[in-house]
């Protein structure tokens, strides 16, 4: 085995790395497209706006909040658009049962 065919080796190892990269952001944001689809399916203009807004406070919360309503849609659960009122009473129980205590120790 030469330099030249190492090297061979080695770029096409990191063509095929490449490629799969590529193929994974690719079916990402198809994802990401489909859900926004399903958002503006199920959301009134001013709920996705709160969803907007919490999206960027809490990243987390916005997502189980997504999850949940793309679970409910495509259930056949939801019958009508959620309103900001009915999104504000989702974020409330969602927000209350993820307190978790934090408790620090600080030694001296």
């Amino acid at each position: 085995m030469d330099v030249e065919e190492i090297r061979r080796r080695k770029l096409l190892e990191y063509q095929e790395r490449l490629r799969k990269q590529a193929e994974l952001e690719k079916q990402r944001q198809e994802a990401e497209l489909a859900k926004e689809v399903i958002l503006r399916k199920v959301l009134t203009p001013e709920a996705k706006s709160r969803l907007s807004n919490v999206r960027l406070a809490n990243p987390e919360l916005a997502e189980k909040v997504i999850t949940m309503l793309i679970y409910l849609y495509q259930s056949g659960r939801l019958t009508r658009k959620v309103t900001d009122e009915d999104l504000k009473k989702i974020l409330l129980k969602l927000s209350q049962t993820k307190r978790e205590p934090k408790i620090r120790i600080k030694r001296k």
